[in-house]
């Protein structure tokens, strides 16, 4: 594939777009896992703190755990990934 077909490829797919501008490597995921991962940067982006982000990706789950730490499951679900609460949140 040229490289011009890749760029316009990456153009299409809003969510390879998103994650390919948080990190490169993370443009290199199963459509998937992608899918789910583009999920999570935008609830970040739009959330004013990490508990936050947390409290609506955990909205449903969080209803029925006796500890609720939304924050420290998203802060878990970023470090397996490869990112932290800034490169999800655009800061970085």
């Amino acid at each position: 594939m040229t490289l011009t077909r890749q760029w316009a490829a990456l153009q299409r797919d809003g969510d390879l777009a998103l994650l390919a501008e948080v990190s490169p490597d993370l443009a290199n995921v199963d459509e998937f896992d992608r899918a789910q991962l583009a999920a999570v940067v935008r609830a970040c982006r739009a959330a004013s703190s990490l508990s936050a982000a947390g409290r609506r990706l955990f909205a449903v789950s969080r209803q029925t755990k006796a500890s609720q730490n939304e924050a420290d499951r998203l802060r878990k679900y970023h470090a397996r990934v490869g990112l932290n609460w800034e490169m999800a949140a655009g800061g970085a």
